[in-house]
């Protein structure tokens, strides 16, 4: 018989094991990203000032798509299967639901895209309140019904709920 106790205690480990180190990894991740923006950004603003040039100014017009390259990036990043920007995946990290852990939907990868970037407008407050929650969650997080998890945490004991289509591997 379980008591009550121990599936208290057992919540609070998965909870630990779900954010531990998420704020310290999400920091590094958006150098990471932040980088890989910028090498992006760099090499599609030479690409469209040649493409201007060839087309003796026509294409300069391009050139005005360069701020979208952050957010879309982002955004793509999301609802790809990896459900994490590349900065993310390779700090171990992967942005999934808050209610059941399972992958963000394109909307809520498109609120939590904006979310974002208006956080850092907002001089980058809003990220703060990830000191202040169990799960580490960001305004943007809470906004998007969105949380950024450890993906070692949903693998092994935890259950096949992140299995493709949502089941376990066929036996």
């Amino acid at each position: 018989m379980t008591m009550p106790y121990d599936d208290a205690r057992e919540a609070w480990a998965l909870e630990a094991m779900l954010s531990e180190g998420t704020i310290v990894r999400r920091i590094f991740a958006l150098v990471v990203d932040g980088i890989i923006v910028v090498i992006i950004t760099k090499f599609l603003a030479v690409g469209f000032f040649v493409f201007g040039v060839l087309t003796l100014g026509l294409g300069f017009q391009l050139l005005g798509l360069l701020p979208f390259v952050a957010p879309v990036y982002n955004w793509l990043a999301l609802v790809s299967p990896l459900a994490a920007t590349p900065g993310q995946a390779l700090l171990g990290l992967t942005v999934r639901d808050h209610v059941d852990l399972g992958p963000p939907t394109a909307l809520a990868a498109l609120v939590w895209t904006v979310g974002f970037y208006a956080s850092l407008a907002l001089s980058g407050v809003p990220l703060l309140l990830a000191l202040f929650n169990a799960r580490h969650r960001t305004a943007h997080d809470i906004l998007s019904g969105l949380v950024v998890v450890r993906s070692r945490a949903l693998t092994g004991w935890l259950g096949r709920w992140n299995m493709p289509f949502g089941g376990p591997p066929a036996a």
